[in-house]
């Protein structure tokens, strides 16, 4: 039988320590209804209301307080006796369950992962590979890898490497329609697009005259997937916006080329692993992360 106290308890010691049900959902890569469907599920096995619900908020009852410190201290015991018990065993071992984008995991996680078992050979890896950021507690993933800017929350994370996007076409597309030298130029040339669902990162930004300016990519093709838009990119169905890890490698082949370099603006994101607070000690963990940070530390696809 399915045990969920202990997730139950993560979630509320979220709400408390965030302030809130959309903001602890925020901190766990959860959503909203998760969150509140855990809270009431928690309060109905207990049959006590742990928190009174205002239009201002939300504050601890009596009961809750008591419950808020025995969550915090079951969590903490749990982590920190795996901890201890590797340490001393002077061994490293269990299941991660790590969760990343899919261009990225395809082209520079995979590759790494036969390092990483052969160095670890008690450790095993459930390697899971999504566009949608999942849910780090109901869906039990121990490490994240996130593009982009963070949101605020409480999630550790460590700096794997820098994330610059640059927009890419085939030559053949060149030659068709000529090397653009302006953003007007760019908008008579096809692109290819993500679908409405990340309709944002068909928003390209550029730098002109000191000032940023959004250009909208519209496409006859449309996908949800990246490696289906970089293919189709590749090709010379259209212009592309895309993480320099899958583009340089194209662009030095000859089989991509770089436009409008220079109004391209600064770009300060980052590709981050992410996981919960509490998980900072479990050693597997940590060997994960570090593992990862070596790896990106000087990435082979950076000029």
């Amino acid at each position: 039988m399915k045990d969920d106290r202990l997730l139950e308890m993560r979630v509320f010691r979220a709400v408390v320590e965030s302030g809130g049900f959309s903001s602890a959902a925020n901190m766990l890569g959860a959503s909203q209804p998760f969150v509140s469907q855990t809270i009431r599920r928690l309060e109905a096995r207990l049959g006590a209301t742990l928190l009174h619900r205002t239009t201002r908020g939300q504050r601890l009852t009596p009961e809750g307080e008591r419950f808020l410190f025995a969550a915090r201290t079951a969590i903490r015991a749990i982590e920190e006796a795996e901890a201890l018990w590797q340490r001393e065993e002077a061994q490293i071992e269990g299941q991660l369950r790590v969760s990343a984008p899919i261009a990225f995991g395809l082209d520079r996680l995979s590759p790494l992962v036969p390092d990483f078992l052969s160095r670890h050979p008690n450790l095993s890896l459930d390697l899971r590979l999504t566009d949608d950021h999942e849910n780090l507690i109901a869906d039990g993933i121990d490490v994240a890898v996130r593009m982009g800017r963070l949101s605020d929350s409480g999630l550790i994370h460590r700096r794997l490497c820098r994330l610059r996007r640059i927009v890419v076409t085939a030559p053949g597309l060149v030659e068709r329609h000529g090397m653009p030298e302006t953003l007007e130029d760019l908008s008579r040339m096809p692109c290819v697009a993500w679908d409405s669902s990340r309709e944002h990162l068909n928003r390209w930004r550029f730098e002109r005259d000191g000032a940023h300016v959004t250009f909208h990519a519209r496409s006859r093709f449309r996908s949800n997937q990246g490696m289906s838009l970089f293919a189709m990119c590749l090709a010379g169905v259209g212009v592309m916006r895309v993480a320099e890890h899958l583009a340089r490698p194209a662009i030095h082949q000859g089989r991509l080329i770089q436009l409008l370099d220079h109004l391209a603006p600064a770009d300060d994101t980052a590709i981050h692993a992410v996981f919960l607070p509490e998980r900072d000690v479990v050693p597997r963990i940590r060997t994960l992360v570090d593992f990862l940070a070596a790896a990106f530390q000087a990435p082979d696809w950076e000029d």
